[in-house]
């Protein structure tokens, strides 16, 4: 597998951008779309911490592990999210998806769909993984919900595994999809995209 290396990504009007200090302030003001913070099972930055969370994110990048991304509506150019690869393991071809969070606007909308397909379209027929993966709290039961829509399939719990913002401990829902399984995820969330509404 090829190590990931920061690029922009983009389908129709949404847009993957590598994150950069700069983003700081635009995070922030994305997050105060639905005050994203104050979900305990999220990672979002409270106010005053969008500096601090990009500078974890990069250092992060630096040090081989990960690659942030900020996720930008097109047509207005504004920062509306943010999404990353991290726990990147080359030697067994393996990466995850995480760290994703939209303001409250996007979401429920063609936005996640179009960056995990994104996503996972650059890391299995570009960097050539072999699994990506998925982490979420017990308890973040939105997040388990898009991650099996995505066609992702649950492969178990790991509890008491790791502290939430309130300092308490979460148990990690644990997902993947494999190389194999891809072409027809792939197709179906094509599908989702393109099919027609409801009125």
């Amino acid at each position: 597998m090829r190590k990931p290396e920061p690029l922009t990504l983009q389908s129709g009007p949404v847009r993957l951008e590598p994150m950069t200090a700069d983003h700081a302030a635009a995070l922030e003001a994305a997050a105060r779309d639905g005050e994203l913070w104050k979900l305990r099972v999220t990672s979002v930055p409270a106010p005053g911490e969008a500096a601090a969370y990009v500078s974890a994110a990069l250092q992060g990048c630096a040090d081989g592990h990960m690659l942030p991304f900020v996720v930008v509506d097109g047509a207005s150019g504004r920062v509306i999210g943010s999404t990353r690869y991290h726990d990147i393991v080359p030697a067994v071809e393996r990466l995850e998806i995480g760290y994703t969070w939209y303001g409250k606007s996007w979401q429920r909308t063609h936005v996640n769909t179009t960056c995990k397909l994104m996503l996972m379209t650059h890391a299995f027929e570009t960097l050539g993984a072999q699994l990506v993966g998925w982490r979420t709290d017990n308890y973040n039961f939105a997040s388990q919900r898009a991650i099996e829509r995505l066609g992702a399939r649950k492969d178990g719990v790991l509890r008491h595994h790791a502290l939430r913002r309130d300092g308490t401990v979460r148990d990690t829902v644990m997902y993947s999809l494999t190389a194999g399984e891809w072409p027809e995820v792939k197709a179906h969330l094509q599908y989702q995209l393109t099919r027609p509404r409801e009125a």
